[in-house]
């Protein structure tokens, strides 16, 4: 699919806009003072391929901490800093990779003024996050709670980075309305041409969140909208990354471990459910790898079914087959079944 072409900028070591990949943010939920909690929920987003993580900087405690994590973990930091540009400032000093900050809250032209300076010497770029429910008094006013009301408050807050002749920046405009998200995504992809971060803001919780979020989320990469991800779910931060992976490998995005499975009916006669469950378990080691592994519930259809599959199994009347880019290899009793798939992809990767 076509993206549209954005301006680059650099979170750390990721790149972001242009061609290059569309990356995974998270945010962790400890306080961020807590170092050694802080540390050990960023690895655990680490391995499930978070990319980007921001943290909450609510006090000079939390800035000063951004040191000694930094030197822990592998990804990029953001500092999610409200109001006081003190906080900014001391977050750079920790050696922070972005600011997440608008602008327009942090009181006058120069707090403005000296977070820009600040951060253009250590080349640290500033996300723009406007939320439906943080509009300026004066734009709400003027276009309400709408799409225009939202990318309005982002470009007020751009003019005064711009002002400043900063030009590192990223915006998102999120709300919990997926109609009003892509209103708003649109209407300022045609207005500007800085790397756009996007997600669908208090989603909720995992189930209801994942889906709003996917459809949201969805959509606009399909449109060629987005530069860089986070999900956000009322559930462990964990559970974002694994759902903005997922939504990425379904558009194709990225590469990756992909299992398809029926959704059973009345010919299965075998525990397809249970079964697709360990088959996911058993291949988590393989998630990074490029491979679609299929498992099907009954032989009649299944091969046929899922023939663009790299491996797979096919239940039949509590055996199956395992089968590789469609062809049958080796005939199991459902006890074995998963058993002999991942012999089979073990061997043949």
């Amino acid at each position: 699919m076509k993206r549209n072409k954005t301006k680059v900028i650099h979170v750390g070591n990721v790149a972001i806009g242009g061609d290059h990949p569309i990356s995974i943010q998270s945010m962790t939920n400890t306080k961020t003072a807590d170092i050694k909690s802080t540390i050990a929920q960023i690895r655990d987003l680490e391995n499930v391929g978070c990319q980007i993580v921001r943290i909450a900087v609510p006090d000079q405690e939390s800035a000063e901490a951004i040191r000694a994590i930094k030197q822990s973990i592998n990804i990029p930091i953001i500092a999610d800093i409200h109001f006081d540009y003190r906080l900014a400032i001391a977050s750079i000093n920790s050696g922070v990779d972005c600011l997440r900050l608008n602008p327009g809250n942090i009181g006058n032209v120069n707090h403005v003024k000296k977070v820009t300076v600040a951060a253009q010497e250590m080349n640290i770029p500033i996300r723009i996050g406007v939320n439906a429910g943080s509009i300026p008094k004066d734009i709400l006013n003027r276009y309400g709670h709408t799409a225009k009301g939202l990318v309005e408050a982002a470009l007020s807050h751009v003019a005064l980075l711009e002002r400043n002749n900063f030009y590192d920046t990223k915006i998102s405009v999120k709300a919990s309305s997926v109609p009003l998200t892509l209103s708003a995504y649109r209407l300022l992809a045609e207005r500007v041409n800085y790397p756009l971060h996007v997600g669908i803001t208090e989603a909720g919780t995992v189930r209801r969140g994942t889906v709003i979020s996917s459809i949201g989320i969805g959509i606009l990469l399909a449109e060629g909208i987005g530069d860089t991800v986070r999900v956000s779910l009322t559930a462990s931060p964990v559970e974002e990354v694994l759902v903005a992976d997922e939504i990425l490998k379904a558009l194709e995005l990225r590469k990756g471990l992909n299992i398809i499975a029926c959704p059973t009916c009345g010919r299965t006669a075998i525990d397809i459910i249970n079964m697709t469950a360990l088959v996911e378990e058993k291949l988590k080691p393989y998630k990074h790898c490029a491979l679609t592994v299929a498992v099907m519930g009954c032989v009649v259809n299944g091969p046929g079914e899922a023939k663009t599959a790299d491996f797979g199994i096919a239940g039949g009347n509590k055996k199956g087959i395992v089968f590789m880019k469609g062809e049958t290899v080796k005939t199991a009793g459902e006890d074995s079944l998963v058993d002999e798939l991942i012999k089979c992809i073990e061997d043949n990767i």
